[in-house]
């Protein structure tokens, strides 16, 4: 993955170290060891013998569920999901038995995307449900690299932050600590900050794009899934120069929280803990610095195709797997280390998936617009007070003007 390689594409020929099966005997868990290694995507993971082993069995539930797709693709084509869906099959002979039959696959897929699409399909899937080879058919087919070509050499306050950023982004990974790699993701960023000026750059995206580009085939397509993602799966105005929309999903989370975990709700709140504190970087960075690699694959399957809801839908799932820990707690400093080593260390997307959609219940995406509608008037007037006051603070600041 971290040769060369032709402008635009990302090759995948890196293949880190397999682990070896690990059978420790209970001296051998006590003696808590420490293990180093890199993961499928490249990134050094750190941990116990056990950890090691939880890795091992998440590795070949991974392969139980290719062979899955495989059977799929055998018995309905090679792609079987990228059919249209239900509403956008037109009227005439046969139609209810092509619905029936995007109604199976539509059921199918979802419950096949829940437990984790294959590595290797992983591109190819995201970029059908995601909407981006939607988006991306409705363009030229040079669109991305005439745009690549307009924007190199301009600076703008976006491209200056970006080039601030781009050495700071998961440092240590052998492609990302390279000239090319910087380069590849630089591009995508600034590419993106010219396509929609309205959001240009947000810290956080670096993370985003950057992950893509780890599982995408290309740039472009990176490029893609980025758009799709700000565009029509996340609120909007998440990454906006106030942040707007971002402020809206930390009230809503903070609501849900006091309905699906109230316990925990209250404790918090009457420590005075705001858990925005938290789950701010959760969700500009949909958790791609918080939980190892694989688990947020796992979560973005999901998310790509369910939609925002589905941060919620994890964010409090991390809470209520503390539940009791946090309980305990009695300083905000304990809170967060809690929360952070729990979600470094979820090495098993099915533990975390299985709380998130199995324990916490539904939530429909009409019910969080709602909520969302309901807390963006107070965002809105906190921001606009805030903006006042330091447009206030500036006045006085300014130097008297000299008399005549």
């Amino acid at each position: 993955m971290f040769g060369t390689q032709a402008r635009g594409e990302v090759s995948h020929e890196f293949q880190p170290p397999l682990m070896q099966y690990w059978r420790p005997n209970i001296y051998t868990r006590r003696a808590n060891i420490v293990v180093k290694f890199q993961d499928l995507y490249g990134f050094t993971v750190e941990g116990n013998v056990d950890d090691v082993n939880v890795l091992n069995e998440v590795r070949e539930k991974v392969r139980q569920q290719g062979r899955v797709w495989w059977a799929l693709e055998a018995n309905k084509g090679a792609n079987w999901y990228l059919q249209p869906q239900i509403s956008s099959l037109s009227e005439g002979i046969g139609v209810a038995a092509l619905k029936l039959s995007a109604l199976a696959n539509s059921i199918t897929l979802k419950k096949l995307i829940r437990k984790g699409i294959p590595p290797v399909l992983r591109p190819k899937v995201w970029f059908s449900v995601s909407g981006a080879a939607k988006k991306r058919s409705t363009v030229p087919e040079s669109y991305y690299n005439d745009l690549i070509k307009a924007v190199e050499g301009k600076v703008t306050p976006a491209t200056k932050q970006i080039d601030h950023d781009l050495p700071r982004t998961f440092p240590g990974h052998p492609w990302f600590d390279t000239q090319e790699g910087r380069a590849a993701l630089r591009r995508v960023l600034v590419g993106y900050s010219f396509r929609d000026c309205h959001v240009g750059y947000c810290q956080g995206l670096n993370y985003v794009a950057a992950l893509l580009l780890l599982v995408m085939k290309t740039e472009e397509d990176a490029f893609w899934m980025l758009a799709v993602l700000l565009e029509n799966v996340l609120v909007n105005d998440c990454y906006t120069d106030n942040l707007s929309g971002c402020h809206v999903e930390q009230r809503v989370f903070k609501d849900l929280l006091s309905k699906k975990c109230p316990r925990i709700a209250a404790h918090l709140e009457a420590m005075e803990f705001d858990v925005s504190l938290v789950a701010t970087e959760w969700f500009l960075c949909l958790f791609s610095k918080s939980l190892p690699s694989e688990t947020t694959m796992r979560v973005w399957d999901v998310l790509f195709y369910d939609g925002a809801k589905v941060l919620f839908h994890v964010a409090l799932a991390i809470f209520k797997m503390n539940e009791e820990e946090l309980l305990m707690t009695s300083q905000i400093g304990d809170v967060i280390n809690i929360l952070q080593r729990s979600t470094h260390h979820l090495y098993d997307p099915d533990d975390l998936l299985t709380v998130a959609f199995d324990k916490i219940g539904s939530m429909t995406s009409t019910t969080i617009t709602k909520q969302r509608k309901k807390q963006e008037p107070a965002v809105m007037a906190e921001l606009d007070q805030r903006l006042r006051r330091l447009n206030s603070l500036k006045m006085d600041d300014k130097p008297d003007s000299p008399r005549e």
